[in-house]
């Protein structure tokens, strides 16, 4: 097998060096078209040895999936020369007229975002049309549209593309405009309930802590190899499809061998991601969550198993019962904290106020592990970002030195304050009933005093029937609970704060109070708790924003809460 695997690497390598030298002469987007083609036959031919790591390192290769030797002038934005006509051959659509074949520029959903030159792809949403919004995207310079079928009698004002699926040809097109940039990282997904934020980026961590520049798209923001952590202006856990093809072309361009996805249901099943190239998936965990949008438990594990089968390497949560239903998919490696057998394993887990410290068994053997984290679940995050980044070749120093440096994750059990003489504040993302426990929980063992939780629960139609399971959690876990605001957008806040208190006294507890202003929910916290006592702020972590009753508020939960332990 060893033999056979370099032998594909150095045949492929004497295509790629070929396809190489005569690059400079044709046209690029040719050269992509062909390359790019070649590839897929190349990868679908050789799939049992494509995977390989003697194909992915070997000297000789010159060019496959992720790794190439052709000079950086070849892969540039295709989109600045593609003309109509080219982009709907390579997506086997019907192609326009000659004398309608305009160049293009980029591609939007959202008629606003239109540029000279775009692509407008009409999407039918459930409430809105997005042709009727196609002479907005003309008169913003649309040079073409994209849909299922142009709904009105009319002839269409601009060249038309029908597609069975809009939302899956712009994530076709965005990565087509983009030239495919994955194939030119190395791509690891993360998906599952809790632990996707903390677990991208410890992966990105010892990504990083073996050598090789790395990037991110998470929650928090996204990273470029130049490690500043930027923001989308939407507000989502992964951004539309343009945006993430857009910022994986950015990666390439920037030196960047990696990348960390943090893959969210919605993003999988609205095809967000779907123009990715994975390398390897994390599955993390699976809870309640999202039923609004997903309606059962079984559909939201299906939309966040796509990423699972997609990717040609897997890496598994033991312990999560969901996982029995992900290991028939292929090649994998498990990971576990608890008694579940897996090939990386927690052992002598010791926790204390300052991090975690554990032996790690694993493939490579078995060594020692310091994480300067709070929380004993983190631990299985650790794991499966050093599962993640062992995959791609990390060692075992490369794998201890990246935990031990670690840096924390804004909005993740992130230490306000822990001066002698104020109580210790602790800022958490926590907004479902397991990761809320989890965190009480693991504040608990630390904690000399009394535990606090200010925990809030959102409006609109974000899977209401977690508030008051919240309600019931926060009270059992924590001495005293505060309810209050949590993004209740269009729903009364009165109706989220009963639902709440409802569950609390449902279990027979009475240990709460309920202030609607959540800047008064967390004066009232920090300014009654003592000097021994814990206080966690859950549920709204690193958000920079706050929506009430229509409004979109500014928000720093940090900054709120040093400003009322100064009022101390």
């Amino acid at each position: 097998m060893q033999r056979d695997s370099y032998a594909a690497g150095y045949l492929l390598g004497l295509i790629g060096k070929t396809i190489a030298r005569y690059s400079q002469s044709v046209n690029p987007y040719t050269m992509y078209v062909v390359s790019h083609s070649l590839s897929k036959a190349m990868r679908w031919a050789a799939r049992p040895v494509i995977r390989s790591p003697y194909l992915f390192y070997s000297p000789l290769l010159g060019f496959n999936r992720k790794v190439s030797t052709m000079p950086r002038s070849f892969f540039i934005h295709y989109h600045q020369g593609m003309k109509l006509a080219d982009l709907a051959a390579a997506l086997h659509l019907n192609a326009p007229a000659e004398h309608l074949n305009p160049d293009l520029t980029g591609v939007t959903h959202n008629a606003d975002w239109v540029r000279p030159g775009n692509i407008f792809v009409a999407i039918r949403g459930a409430r809105v049309d997005g042709h009727q919004f196609a002479a907005q995207a003309q008169a913003r310079g649309a040079v073409a549209l994209v849909g299922e079928g142009w709904p009105y009698p009319e002839r269409a004002p601009l060249p038309y593309l029908s597609v069975n699926s809009a939302r899956a040809a712009l994530a076709d097109i965005a990565a087509e405009l983009e030239g495919h940039p994955s194939r030119q990282l190395r791509v690891v997904g993360v998906t599952g309930t809790d632990g996707k934020t903390t677990t991208s980026w410890l992966t990105l961590q010892l990504l990083r802590a073996a050598g090789w520049p790395t990037g991110l798209l998470s929650t928090v923001g996204y990273q470029l190899a130049d490690g500043a952590l930027r923001h989308f202006p939407a507000h989502f856990t992964t951004p539309e499809a343009p945006q993430v093809q857009e910022t994986l072309r950015q990666l390439v361009t920037g030196g960047a061998q990696a990348v960390v996805l943090e893959a969210s249901s919605h993003a999988l099943a609205l095809d967000r991601v779907r123009a990715v190239d994975w390398d390897v998936a994390v599955w993390t965990h699976l809870s309640r969550e999202h039923l609004d949008f997903h309606g059962t438990v079984e559909d939201y594990f299906a939309e966040k198993r796509k990423l699972i089968e997609r990717a040609p390497f897997r890496v598994l949560n033991a312990d999560d019962p969901w996982t029995a239903q992900l290991l028939d998919l292929g090649e994998h490696t498990t990971y576990s904290v608890g008694d579940s057998p897996a090939e990386w394993q927690a052992l002598d887990i010791q926790e204390s106020a300052r991090g975690l410290n554990f032996v790690v068994r694993s493939p490579l053997g078995q060594f020692a592990a310091s994480l300067p984290m709070i929380g004993r679940f983190n631990v299985a995050n650790a794991l499966a970002a050093m599962a993640a980044a062992a995959r791609l070749g990390a060692s075992v120093e490369q794998l201890q030195a990246g935990l031990a440096s670690f840096g924390g994750v804004a909005g993740r059990m992130e230490v306000v304050s822990s001066t002698p003489g104020q109580p210790r504040v602790i800022v958490d993302f926590a907004h479902t009933p397991p990761s809320l426990e989890k965190a009480l929980t693991t504040l608990r063992a630390t904690t000399q005093g009394r535990l606090w939780v200010v925990i809030g629960s959102a409006g609109g139609q974000r899977d209401p029937s977690k508030r008051a399971p919240l309600g019931e959690v926060a009270t059992r876990c924590a001495d005293q609970a505060v309810f209050t605001e949590e993004d209740s957008r269009d729903t009364p806040l009165a109706d989220i704060l009963a639902a709440m208190e409802s569950g609390a006294r449902g279990a027979g507890r009475s240990n709460f109070v309920s202030i609607g202003d959540r800047r008064g929910a967390i004066r009232h916290a920090i300014t009654q708790a003592q000097a021994s006592d814990t206080v966690l702020l859950a549920g709204k972590g690193p958000e920079d924003t706050l929506e009430r009753s229509g409004e979109t508020l500014p928000w720093n939960e940090v900054a709120q809460a040093q400003a009322a332990l100064a009022e101390r």
